[in-house]
């Protein structure tokens, strides 16, 4: 799963004379010359992300009722229009940045003194990264990306809040905390970016890295949609790459299913399935299982994992709770520790204003229906959204009628997976 592009100008020097991340570089292509955007042109995002907490109304039942008359048991949903009512005013691709809100978790990985710290630390900032990336109860359902859609953002974690957290004692901080470093030398910059590089299968693909740490994550992820009566389910195929370079260890990781439930009156969401976590070179893995709610009875957003080191067989850690509340986890030593997500330090992400981001970045690309949603006139919202998807279809069609393939801007496709075009772990 690696491939790699070389470019000349991938040290460029900044204003102040400090090296710019290829992260940072919204026009630079493998093909083309570059546009430069300096991560000094990020603010904090101060942009409310809470959804209106309400069931569906009377008018919009009898709209899903009747799309519902239409659809299959198990039918793939990936081309059905669905009703702009649903949408939850923000892109796929920056519902994947949302899962990045504790950087200090997955920075401290790579401080872990033993592979069996590490691999714990990474299921620790593994099952505490869901929660913030769905924002209310309410089942809503994100823009699809459309295909050359991009989404940069950044965040600086302040050093001294780095530390593994088995061995760091840490006071309690509130969810409603936004930790910031006054001091730039004195904060850790992680820089994500993530793109949309196909079109038919909906495939996203992002990439963060935090040079002074030595760690990348590299993902791609295929989103399949399926009828199931009442439900919508989503998988999300692919699978991810954490690198610490400091440790020539790779962590590949795959992501649940996520189900909209009682589409007809409270959507609410939750994880499901089986996902695992492997080293190959320390030999731990991980086994992680959300687990949905029964019919009759049972809890919500259960999730239960067991890290083993295969060489020995060994239990080395296990954990359960919910995805979106108190984590428990049980050491081989006897040890416990709990997690409570909901009071872990939430970092904002950094991000550049509307004025100064390109024409295909998210905010700026959705922005019309964005408006539109946020003043309640979803017929408004509706055309903008018919505009933007008709204009992918034209261009698609013309790609077909030329045989001119897509050429994403950022990653670069390898058999079955996708890699970003000059990640940390081929730069000099």
């Amino acid at each position: 799963m690696a491939y790699f592009w070389r470019i000349r100008h991938s040290h460029q020097k900044d204003s102040s004379g400090g090296e710019i991340s290829p992260v940072q570089c919204v026009g630079r292509t493998p093909n083309s010359g570059s546009e430069l955007v300096l991560s000094e042109d990020e603010k904090s995002d101060n942009e409310d992300k809470e959804e209106t907490e309400l069931g569906v109304m009377e008018d919009q039942r009898s709209i899903i009722l009747h799309l519902i008359s239409q659809l299959k048991l198990g039918m793939d949903l990936t081309k059905v229009v669905l009703p702009t009512f649903i949408l939850e005013k923000r892109s796929l691709l920056e519902m994947y940045a949302d899962f990045m809100a504790h950087p200090d978790l997955l920075l401290a990985i790579t401080a872990g003194a033993t592979p069996e710290e590490r691999v714990i630390c990474f299921v620790e900032y593994y099952l505490t990264a869901f929660h913030e990336g769905r924002k209310g109860a309410l089942a809503k359902k994100p823009y699809n990306p459309i295909i050359g859609e991009t989404f940069h953002c950044s965040w600086e974690v302040p050093k001294d809040r780095v530390k593994p957290k088995r061995t760091a004692s840490r006071s309690p901080a509130s969810c409603h905390e936004h930790p910031m470093a006054e001091d730039p030398s004195k904060s850790y910059k992680l820089r994500f970016v993530a793109e949309q590089v196909s079109h038919h299968p909906p495939i996203s693909c992002f990439y963060c890295e935090c040079k002074e740490k030595r760690l990348c994550v590299n993902t791609h992820v295929w989103t399949k949609s399926k009828f199931m009566g009442m439900s919508v389910g989503v998988s999300m195929i692919g699978e991810g790459v954490l690198r610490l370079l400091e440790h020539g260890e790779e962590y590949v990781f795959t992501l649940p299913s996520a189900y909209a439930r009682s589409i007809l009156t409270i959507p609410w969401v939750e994880l499901g399935g089986k996902v695992s976590i492997n080293c190959a070179k320390t030999g731990y893995s991980a086994t992680v299982i959300f687990h949905t709610k029964p019919f009759y009875g049972g809890k919500v957003h259960r999730v239960t994992a067991e890290v083993k080191h295969n060489p020995t067989n060994t239990i080395v850690c296990k954990a359960h709770g919910e995805w979106n509340g108190t984590l428990e986890f049980t050491y081989n030593n006897g040890e416990t520790k709990v997690i409570d997500t909901t009071t872990l330090p939430v970092y904002p992400k950094k991000i550049r204003p509307l004025e100064k981001q390109g024409p295909m970045e998210s905010r700026n690309l959705w922005r019309e229906v964005t408006r539109y949603l946020r003043l309640g006139d979803i017929d408004a919202a509706t055309e903008q959204k018919r505009h933007l998807e008709e204009k992918q279809r034209v261009e698609e069609r013309k790609r077909e009628n030329l045989r001119t393939p897509w050429k994403p801007k950022y990653f670069i496709q390898e058999g079955d997976g996708w890699v970003y075009f000059n990640p940390l772990w081929k730069a000099h």
